[in-house]
């Protein structure tokens, strides 16, 4: 059954029928408190968007095992849901989604003069973290990991030195592997601190996010709430600043977003990109044509976890779309991308015109 939270339910943007544009540009962004439960929100009734089309998309995502799913535009939440006995306070897993986190983290000791994502991942922990000869391990960098060319084999995703042999040259292949992981001790070890220690320090607090690291089957699983990806995605949308605070360096938030290799364009560090010309997705080497999700907009880059866990953000609509919940197939959980995606996209759409 649907918890609705009617002075939550509400729609801040408006988007012109013809243009799609948003009809207040020059409305500033909102930064909600570090603290406390206050968020700004704005009335249905000042939106030109479809209403009646509302209860349809709704109904969607509760049929789809949402537990919750917000809508924010300028940081404001336009529409805030929970299902299922969910609420503003109900903690839920980010699975794979979580992998941004870990980039942003990777950033932030980049910036700090700790890290090099070029340099050498045997530079920070010594040689001999993997079985692949010497000089292969070599090659790879932490910018590797970021881009999933790491070319250790894949056959299994579980992160230990076991299955880490060699497939490919670092660079040379594109797989979606959890060696990512092995990130958080490149941070830990250039920062000479605990992996969870430095994110809360230099990141989670700063923009009052709350939420745990938590052992998952494979790997380390990020848990919080939906307001804290939310928050999450305000830093994203702003290109890493906060406020006045710039928590990641642009630079490097703009190379997150942006195509990383030419093997899958579709891929930054550790975020999913919309319209490119073609993709690569989990478990597969086949390529397919077109964008990612050929309904949302062709600006979008997203944080996708399994049992599509989304954290969407659209800068052209200052926007962005958190979706926490089981999967939406129970048969097919998936690792990332899904038929949801476009399914759920067609529902937004018919919402806002």
């Amino acid at each position: 059954m649907r918890t609705i939270f009617p002075i939550l339910s509400l729609i801040l943007f408006v988007f012109s029928a013809c243009t799609g544009e948003d009809p207040r540009p020059n409305e500033s962004m909102y930064f909600p408190p570090s603290s406390g439960s206050d968020w700004e929100k704005t009335s249905i009734s000042s939106l030109n968007w479809d209403e009646s089309k509302l209860p349809d998309l709704l109904d969607f995502l509760e049929s789809r095992n949402t537990k919750s799913f917000l809508i924010l535009v300028n940081g404001r939440i336009v529409l805030e849901e929970y299902f299922d006995g969910h609420s503003p306070e109900t903690p839920w897993q980010w699975n794979s989604a979580g992998k941004t986190l870990v980039t942003a983290t990777t950033g932030i000791a980049q910036q700090e003069g700790i890290l090099d994502i070029h340099a050498p991942i045997s530079d920070y922990f010594g040689t001999g973290w993997t079985l692949l000869p010497l000089e292969k391990e070599g090659l790879i960098t932490s910018r590797h990991l970021l881009t999933m060319t790491s070319g250790i084999n894949d056959e299994s995703q579980l992160v230990i030195k076991p299955n880490f042999t060699y497939l490919a040259d670092a660079g040379a292949r594109w797989s979606y592997h959890n060696i990512f992981q092995k990130l958080t001790d490149v941070v830990s070890a250039a920062s000479g601190r605990l992996f969870d220690v430095y994110f809360d320090t230099k990141l989670k607090n700063k923009i009052g996010m709350d939420g745990f690291w938590n052992n998952g089957l494979i790997f380390k699983v990020y848990h919080s709430t939906a307001r804290s990806m939310a928050r999450f995605g305000i830093l994203a949308l702003n290109k890493g600043k906060w406020e006045e605070d710039q928590v990641i360096d642009e630079e490097f938030f703009t190379e997150s977003i942006g195509s990383s290799q030419n093997l899958n364009p579709s891929y930054g560090y550790l975020w999913w990109l919309n319209g490119k010309t073609r993709y690569m997705l989990p478990g597969s080497q086949s390529t397919f044509t077109g964008p990612l999700i050929p309904a949302a907009p062709a600006d979008l880059y997203a944080a996708m976890g399994a049992e599509d866990q989304r954290l969407y953000v659209i800068p052209s609509k200052k926007m962005v779309i958190i979706r926490m919940g089981k999967a939406s197939n129970p048969l097919n959980p998936n690792f990332a991308l899904s038929g949801f995606d476009e399914a759920l996209w067609t529902k937004i759409n018919a919402v806002i015109r």
